[in-house]
């Protein structure tokens, strides 16, 4: 494809990678919905739907940089095909599922698939989009789409759940991967990088087991306790492997982190201020459809549209970060963000309970969604605009990666500060007539399967077991998003300690644009 090709079609390209990211961003969110259906149909307890959710996180977080390096050595549109037609294939799996282990292993699947799509997106937009000012505007409808695909993914399973089973939120993937895959074949260019390194197994290997061991303690917490052996075993061998990493990726040739790009505080600031936000936002929302559905009563469908608002927020918030980053920067924006959003997960904390009325809730959703919108996009620029051109795949991964390792860790850590208040909350009622240990084990498990076991006994236990079980999952929901509020705040206080000033940040993109223009012209 000529220069001239690339430049007229590049808003089609970057049309072609919103559906990309569309299949991914969305995929989590519509899973989160679907949690107490997959619940109730296989059988599955809090700790096996947590790693439902985190089995993708987990994969996709820790290929993620891996397939950036790859991309840019073996070319971004081969990536993103194969990784879209994995996609596809990894999803009719998950619909087939019959057990919650079959299920756990595709979203594995899925988490590969996604890490071969994503850091291809964005790489492949810096590669077509070569003017700064229609470069920081693609990437933020790529951010917004990100975004409000997360925000739209539960009104799509809402209206899917509300008519089929749990899988349909698998087969709906089926059609955007294919789409994706003829729009790429069609109108995105091939782009490489002639410097990029040779891929680091030795270091995925070590991420790998030291990030899924980190997981899996953190899981352990919530249903054993600190004084679980399989707990500490799981920290010790993240404490090895991930220290093993360093050091390897210190030493390494062709390091797929390579550490010095941290010595770069526009890069460090906004992956770090990414991976402690999104750690608080992603934990916090596995909640809500499951507050909606298993605390309200509401029908799936229902759970959606109380959650639709945080969409048009999002979008809203995203486009005007543009704007405001232009006047005073991605410092003072994304702190901005990353407060309002703290904020927003405060409230939830203080003002939810079993019987909140919903315009209390719908406050909480326009300011998350008004957060988010105002953090992702300064972030993913800083990070993507802290880096040489040629090495795009590298930043569009680690952008990525800090989003999916802080959704992972969000998930485990303020899913074991719920999942052991709930189960605090829960035990007295072993103390009641009428229930046996296997009915307690049940009632433990998980709210869903407490509510499932209720609709079995006599009147006066199923009132008192529905809400004994609805506040012990309130209460842990008020513990996790109290938390989860402390992070972002800190996380905003990061971004502005960290990032440089708006006067640094302009010097830095005219340095930048000045080579990207010396590079052209060399190729050229």
């Amino acid at each position: 494809m000529t220069e001239e090709r690339m430049h007229q079609t590049r808003w089609l390209i970057l049309a072609v990678m919103c559906i990309s990211l569309f299949i991914i961003s969305i995929d989590t969110t519509v899973l989160n919905l679907a949690l107490p259906s997959i619940s109730g149909g296989l059988d599955a307890s809090a700790s096996q739907l947590q790693w439902v959710v985190d089995a993708y996180t987990l994969v996709f977080a820790s290929l993620l940089i891996t397939t950036g390096t790859i991309s840019d050595r073996f070319g971004r549109k081969r990536l993103l095909i194969i990784g879209l037609a994995l996609f596809a294939a990894g999803s009719l799996g998950a619909a087939f599922s019959v057990s919650i282990e079959m299920l756990i292993g595709f979203r594995a699947l899925l988490g590969l698939a996604g890490s071969l799509i994503m850091p291809s997106t964005l790489s492949s937009l810096i590669f077509v989009f070569r003017d700064h000012k229609e470069r920081t505007t693609a990437i933020a409808i790529w951010s917004a789409i990100f975004s409000v695909g997360a925000a739209i993914g539960p009104i799509i399973g809402g209206f899917l759940l509300n008519r089929f089973s749990w899988s349909s939120v698998f087969y709906l993937n089926v059609p955007i991967a294919l789409l994706g895959v003829i729009g790429a074949i069609v109108l995105l260019p091939e782009s490489f990088s002639k410097n990029a390194p040779t891929p680091d197994l030795i270091g995925v290997g070590l991420s790998v087991v030291g990030l899924v061991s980190l997981v899996y303690g953190m899981i352990r917490v919530g249903e054993s306790g600190w004084s679980s052996p399989e707990v500490w075993i799981g920290f010790g061998m993240a404490a090895v492997f991930l220290t093993g990493f360093i050091l390897w990726q210190k030493r390494s040739k062709n390091a797929m982190l390579p550490l010095h790009f941290f010595k770069n505080m526009s890069f460090t600031g906004a992956n770090l201020a990414l991976v402690i936000s999104t750690f608080a936002m992603m934990g916090s929302m596995y909640f809500f459809s499951q507050y909606f559905q298993s605390v309200k009563g509401f029908s799936p469908i229902i759970a959606a549209l109380c959650m639709l608002p945080m969409t048009p927020a999002t979008l809203f918030a995203t486009m005007q970060s543009v704007k405001v980053t232009r006047r005073i920067g991605t410092r003072y924006t994304m702190s901005i963000g990353l407060l309002v959003t703290g904020v927003g997960l405060f409230l939830f904390s203080q003002v939810v309970h079993t019987d909140t009325p919903y315009l209390l809730m719908l406050l909480v959703v326009l300011v998350l969604g008004s957060g988010t919108g105002f953090t992702m996009s300064p972030a993913t620029n800083s990070i993507m605009n802290s880096l040489p051109p040629e090495r795009a795949g590298i930043g569009s991964a680690m952008n990525d990666t800090t989003r999916q390792l802080g959704g992972a860790l969000g998930v485990a850590v303020l899913g074991s500060i719920m999942n052991g208040a709930y189960r605090a909350g829960v035990n007295p009622v072993a103390q009641v007539n009428g229930i046996s240990a296997g009915m307690m084990e049940q009632i433990r498990s998980s709210i869903q399967n407490a509510h499932i076991l209720a609709q079995s006994l006599g009147s006066d236990l199923q009132s008192m077991v529905m809400k004994v079980s609805s506040q012990a999952f309130v209460n842990g929901v008020h513990e996790s998003f109290f938390v989860a509020s402390i992070f972002m705040i800190l996380a905003s206080g990061i971004a502005l300690k960290l990032l440089p000033s708006f006067e640094k940040e302009k010097e830095a993109r005219r340095e930048r644009e000045f080579g990207e223009a010396r590079i052209e012209i060399r190729e050229s």
